[in-house]
C-alpha cells in the first residue's frame, strides 16, 4: 500500500483479515483509506472488497460476491466477481473450447450493473501471463460491444427499478457463497430488460436482452402514468445509431419500433431522454 498505492484491493475473506481475532485487518484499512486521503487532497479514493458481510461491514468494505449477484437493486455499490473460465488456468478446458462467451457475460454485465453492482471479470491466463486465443477473442467481442454501448454501463446509476421481464422472478440458483448465481440458467426473450440511468437521472437506458420477432419493444416499466416516468418522453435513439425512433406511449407501455439493422449482436440499448 505505502509503495504502490493500489487504487483496490481485494480480499479473499469474510469480511476482512483476522477479524474478530484480532484489529489487524482494522488497522490495515484505516490505513488504506487515510494514506489515500493525504493522497488525493482529504478524498477516499480507494476500495476495499470483502465477502459476506453483514452487520454494518458494507458501510466501510465494497460487498464482493464471488460466482454471485444481488437479487436487487442494493443502495450501496457491490462487486461481482467472476471468471470467462476458471479461477486457475485449465488447458482441458481451453482444449473443449468452454470458455462462457461475450453472449453470456454482456447479459450478466447489464443485470449486474442494473443493480447497483460492479463487474470484476477474469481472463484465464497462460504461466507466462498471456491470454489464450479463445481469451482473446472473447475480449475482442467484449470491447466491440462496449464500443457501441458504453454510454449505458459506465459513469451510471441504476434507474427506479432494475429490470422487468421474465428473468427477473426465474429462478437462477444460488451463488457460490451468497446471492444469485452469476449466470442466468434460461435464454433471455425480448421481454427481458435492464435499466440504468445517468447520473443526472435525466436519462434512461433500457437494455433488451433479447430482440423482438416483430421489430417492437415494449417496456412496461415506461407505461403512460407510470410513477416510474411522470415525465413526457422526448427521444428514443438506440445506442449506435443517431436515428430518433418512432415510438408510442399508453398505459401497457413505451412501445418502440427498432431499426431494421442492428448496431451490435446482443444486448441493445435504447437512450430515452425527457421532452
Amino acid at each position: 500500500m505505502d509503495h504502490y498505492h493500489p487504487d483496490l484491493v481485494y480480499f479473499d475473506d469474510s469480511p476482512i483479515p483476522l477479524w474478530p481475532v484480532n484489529d489487524t485487518g482494522l488497522k490495515i484499512a484505516a490505513h488504506y483509506y487515510n494514506s489515500s486521503m493525504q493522497l488525493h487532497g482529504g478524498k477516499n479514493d480507494a476500495v476495499m472488497t470483502g465477502k459476506n458481510l453483514e452487520n454494518g461491514q458494507d458501510q466501510c468494505m465494497v460487498h464482493d460476491m464471488e460466482h454471485g449477484k444481488m437479487p436487487g437493486i442494493d443502495p450501496l455499490p457491490w462487486q461481482t466477481d467472476t471468471c470467462i473460465g476458471e479461477w486457475q488456468y485449465s488447458r482441458e478446458l481451453f482444449d473443449k473450447h468452454g470458455y462462457k462467451k461475450a453472449s453470456d457475460v454482456i447479459p450478466m454485465l447489464a443485470d449486474i450493473v442494473s443493480k447497483n453492482g460492479n463487474l470484476l471479470l477474469a481472463i484465464p491466463l497462460h504461466a507466462d501471463g498471456s491470454p489464450d486465443v479463445d481469451g482473446i477473442a472473447f475480449l475482442k467481442e467484449m470491447a466491440a460491444w462496449m464500443e457501441v454501448n458504453h454510454e449505458c454501463i459506465f459513469a451510471t446509476r441504476p434507474w427506479r427499478v432494475f429490470g422487468e421481464g421474465p428473468s427477473t422472478t426465474a429462478d437462477n440458483g444460488k451463488g457460490y457463497s451468497e446471492g444469485q448465481s452469476d449466470f442466468a440458467k434460461a435464454p433471455f426473450t425480448s421481454k427481458d430488460i435492464r435499466f440504468t440511468a445517468s447520473k443526472d437521472r435525466k436519462t434512461v437506458y433500457a437494455i433488451a436482452l433479447g430482440w423482438p420477432t416483430d421489430g417492437k419493444l415494449t417496456i412496461k416499466a415506461l407505461a403512460k402514468g407510470s410513477t416510474n416516468y411522470p415525465g413526457e418522453v422526448g427521444t428514443v435513439n438506440l445506442l449506435g445509431s443517431d436515428e430518433n425512433l418512432a415510438f408510442t406511449r399508453d398505459g401497457t407501455g413505451l412501445t418502440v419500433v427498432l431499426p431494421e439493422k442492428r448496431p451490435c449482436d446482443y444486448a441493445w440499448a435504447l437512450r430515452i431522454s425527457r421532452r
